[in-house]
């Protein structure tokens, strides 16, 4: 018997049905890519209630991905140093189109959509020019480069289009590492790195930069959070020996010098350095990040700082905000809801779920 899935497709291909969107695929909440038990890698959606909407298969280990904003498309990006970016109709699984990048460039992992879908940016390292990278893409039935500019930066990770009433910008993380993939994973420039926080302005030009003091020239700014009244949260990771306590996580709004949470808090020791994914919950009051190498989730108060509680999740990462609170996700395939203080488990699934989920709305 034919699909409904296999039958919309069908419909589509002939030019008989209307134009597909998320619904289609059951109103998925999030994207995330993951590791199958025999060692498969693929995108799935989630729903707000953990349950799996579709899978589409990877060619390799997924990081992020970016959520067409209108039909069930996703741009599915590699984690570094890995090339790809696949363009994947999320209602057949067919791969649309493969990105590709500059010889001399590869992809960090993130992209996002214009809000009307016409236009995609990805973050880019220009390796042999040790410089970042904001690529610009026309999205079509393919998708074609029409042109980048600079990130501002070294070692653009996420970005995020940050929309207010007077402006409309790209917030780029540059994470100030240098990487070239002929050494993998290995980071080149420890000793003078400098990441900030840039706000571009579509056509690349710089709106804003924040950058913190030199004694946190080595927390590289890594992942985005936006709230609705614009602010932008940043998560950290510490690149020294020492310095397990450092602030992780920061809030920032143009005009207005940055805010780091919990300093001073001891429990911050137990992020181990390292912010994973963040995310704002309670209407902006709450802002909580994972840490993958601590095992801890833990929720501050954007107001005063503070640490409100924290939630001790193996190898926890994959972070967004629902309605109702927060939903995280574990490379031991746990899906958990985070709400008034308590984290409760959605689901448990086969999968090893990456770095990332990924609102679609």
């Amino acid at each position: 018997m034919t699909s409904r899935r296999g039958f919309l497709a069908g419909l589509l291909a002939s030019g008989l049905a209307p134009q597909a969107s998320w619904a289609d695929l059951g109103a998925p909440a999030f994207l995330s890519a993951a590791r199958a038990p025999d060692g498969r890698y693929l995108l799935a959606g989630l729903s707000y209630q953990g349950d799996i909407r579709f899978t589409c298969p990877l060619p390799g280990r997924g990081h992020a991905a970016a959520a067409h904003p209108n039909r069930p498309e996703a741009i599915a990006f590699a984690r570094r140093p890995g090339r790809f970016a696949e363009v994947i109709d999320c209602l057949s699984g067919a791969t649309l189109a493969q990105l590709q990048p500059p010889a001399s460039h590869h992809f960090y992992g993130h992209g996002c959509f214009t809000p009307d879908g016409k236009r995609l940016f990805t973050t880019e390292n220009d390796f042999e020019n040790s410089r970042g990278v904001i690529g610009v893409w026309q999205v079509g039935a393919s998708y074609q480069r029409i042109g980048s500019f600079s990130s501002g930066g070294i070692g653009p990770h996420d970005l995020m289009l940050r929309q207010t009433d007077s402006s409309v910008a790209l917030v780029v993380a540059n994470g100030g590492i240098e990487t070239h993939p002929d050494s993998g994973r290995a980071k080149l420039n420890i000793p003078d790195m400098r990441p900030n926080l840039s706000l571009l302005s579509l056509d690349g030009t710089m709106q804003d930069q924040m950058q913190l003091g030199s004694d946190l020239r080595m927390n590289s700014i890594r992942h985005l959070a936006l709230a609705a009244d614009g602010t932008i949260g940043f998560a950290m990771q510490w690149q020294g020996d020492q310095g397990s306590d450092l602030p992780i996580v920061g809030l920032y709004s143009p005009g207005n010098a940055p805010r780091l949470m919990a300093q001073e808090d001891p429990r911050l020791r137990h992020l181990n350095g390292y912010g994973g994914s963040l995310a704002f919950a309670d209407q902006g009051r709450q802002i909580a990040v994972t840490s993958p190498r601590g095992g801890v989730v833990q929720v501050m108060n954007t107001g005063n700082g503070t640490i409100v509680n924290e939630h001790p999740l193996t190898d926890v990462c994959g972070l967004a905000t629902t309605d109702k609170g927060l939903v995280a996700s574990t490379g031991t395939g746990q899906l958990i809801s985070i709400a008034t203080g308590q984290a409760r488990r959605l689901q448990s699934h086969g999968l090893a779920w990456d770095n990332h989920l990924i609102p679609l709305i």
